[in-house]
């Protein structure tokens, strides 16, 4: 077995505007392209100074990284792979970060359980060949990890369709690039 090599990322907003950061080589493994992440943050922008975010299936970083570049009071990462949540948590060392957190650990597993505190802002970019955004969903509402107002990006193939999201969830943005589709979802508070 050859030794892993490493990709870049580049930071496209913010206070680290133009940082590139190298992300190992693990399976699985796609940081949200740049136009993508462009697109996202454009949507998000009023939103995203002081929010609380979790960023799940975390990967790369890419996603939560860009968010804390971008004024987040709070990303918490939730990445499986061990070598992947390391590389994020030397990245938040290296970029002085404050606000930033990684769990190591499985989504599922993390979700199962109450927060301590709520997510004003989720971000759901798992494996496409996982098929499990509305398992994910599902359990953000169950176990009321979100604000009452919530954003809650969703990322796929852009050959599946979206799957049914919670009643009280609204989609309010929706794109295709290449063989990504990505939406943006608000969650309303229930019963109102």
């Amino acid at each position: 077995m050859g030794k892993a090599t490493n990709n870049q990322l580049r930071i496209i907003g913010g206070e680290w505007r133009g940082r590139k950061l190298d992300f190992p080589n693990v399976d699985d493994l796609r940081p949200t392209a740049d136009r993508v992440r462009e697109t996202l943050f454009n949507w998000l922008q009023m939103q995203i100074p002081g929010a609380r975010c979790l960023d799940l299936f975390a990967g790369s970083g890419a996603i939560g990284l860009e968010a804390l570049s971008r004024g987040a009071a709070q990303v918490v990462m939730v990445e499986q792979n061990r070598t992947a949540a390391e590389q994020i948590r030397q990245h938040l060392r290296t970029l002085n970060a404050s606000g930033g957190d990684v769990e190591n650990t499985d989504v599922f597993q993390y979700l199962a359980h109450n927060p301590n505190n709520k997510f004003d802002m989720v971000f759901l970019d798992p494996p496409y060949r996982l098929a499990c955004l509305e398992q994910c969903c599902t359990l953000l509402e169950q176990h009321d990890w979100l604000t009452d107002t919530a954003y809650v990006y969703l990322e796929d193939s852009s050959k599946n369709t979206l799957p049914k999201l919670p009643n009280n969830w609204e989609l309010i943005r929706n794109k295709k690039a290449g063989e990504v589709g990505y939406y943006l979802a608000l969650r309303q508070q229930v019963g109102s």
